[in-house]
């Protein structure tokens, strides 16, 4: 049992794949677009993470939580990672047009915050919820302007995968019994140490919903001559996150600007300028042998790259709302449900700030107490 009470799954047909959806039973399909919020989940999750805020938030809003390609009930296709996330962003796009809806209130968590910005780079949306994006830049191998550290991305992709990680997974492991079974790695990274639920067994049958393989999760990497060793493939969920396919710095740009909230947690072991998902930060922590520098192999500063991108965004008269949660883990939506509910509600402009509205040039920094 899986599915929440008044939370409903069903098949959407695009011509690009089978599109697995939830949504609440009693939300209503004409209900105007400026009222409807799509949920795209992260990487090893599937939709089925979002059921809590969904039931949550209030009923006369339609709300819809997508899987992507691969994950949960969606379609198994193969990922074509030199496309960066674009497989997840066009399967989106035919699924939403299948919906009939043309523009919405996007919200991406992790590796889903980078599919909705390459959505907007793309096609017009109402606003984005970025809830512990991947850097704009990709995971691993840049340095903090952007600039990709070697010229295979050494250190990024599917070889950085823990490959026991990956084998229980593709097992079905439901125990704690090791570091890397997926019920340890949710409790040790997805939330807070302080996090607790009634729901865990459903968290980590969404996370065993992920397909495993070359095409899907982890993906293929090859041999380098650069530490630590190996260098991203071309085909796979990982490899579509790396720097020599994936930039979205480019939303700076786009003409018609959505406003953005940012919601990310001080306490994410994920998605940090320390991030021990990292190889390079592993290297310099001692975990991997070998490290050759800051100079050769430096840590990627993810929320310091993400920041620079969305002040740059405020700056070209974009309007950037950042939410910063004391304590909060890469699941903010989990460990802190009324402050991400709350926000989220402003950010579709369906209750109005506690604060006066920010100039255009300066940042909303609310703190989870707010």
């Amino acid at each position: 049992m899986t599915l929440f009470d008044g939370i409903v799954a069903r098949t959407v047909n695009t011509p690009r794949l089978a599109v697995n959806i939830l949504e609440r039973s009693g939300d209503d399909p004409a209900t105007p677009e400026e009222r409807t919020v799509v949920f795209v989940h992260g990487n090893v999750s599937s939709a089925l993470f979002w059921q809590e805020i969904m039931e949550d938030l209030p009923g006369d809003l339609r709300v819809i939580a997508v899987d992507l390609r691969g994950f949960g009930g969606t379609e198994p296709a193969p990922v074509d990672a030199t496309r960066g996330v674009r497989d997840f962003s066009d399967d989106l796009r035919a699924t939403l047009t299948a919906l009939g809806l043309h523009s919405v209130h996007l919200v991406g968590w992790s590796m889903g915050g980078g599919v909705v910005m390459q959505y907007a780079l793309e096609h017009p949306v109402r606003s984005l919820t970025l809830q512990a994006p991947v850097s704009p830049y990709g995971f691993g191998g840049t340095r903090r302007d952007g600039s990709r550290v070697t010229d295979d991305d050494a250190g990024t992709g599917a070889g950085g995968a823990n490959p026991d990680f990956v084998a229980r997974l593709a097992a079905g492991d439901t125990t704690a019994d090791a570091a890397t079974s997926p019920r340890s790695v949710f409790r040790s990274s997805y939330v807070s140490a302080e996090y607790a639920t009634a729901h865990e067994d459903v968290w980590v049958a969404s996370m065993l919903s992920t397909k495993t393989g070359d095409d899907s999760y982890p993906g293929d990497s090859v041999a380098s001559e650069n530490w630590p060793g190996f260098a991203p493939g071309t085909r796979g969920v990982l490899n579509t996150m790396a720097p020599k396919y994936f930039d979205v710095s480019g939303i700076v740009d786009i003409v018609v600007k959505p406003p953005i909230l940012w919601v990310h947690g001080t306490a994410d072991a994920i998605v940090s300028d320390a991030s021990f998902f990292d190889l390079n930060q592993l290297g310099k922590a001692g975990v991997i042998p070998g490290w050759p520098g800051e100079d050769a192999a430096p840590p990627q500063p993810m929320v310091s790259q993400t920041r620079d991108v969305l002040e740059a965004y405020r700056a070209a008269d974009g309007e950037v709302t950042e939410l910063e949660i004391e304590g909060a883990g890469h699941a903010p939506h989990l460990d802190r449900p009324g402050v991400f509910r709350r926000a989220l509600l402003q950010a579709i402009g369906y209750i109005k700030p506690r604060h006066d509205p920010a100039p255009p040039t300066e940042a909303i920094i609310l703190k989870s107490e707010d």
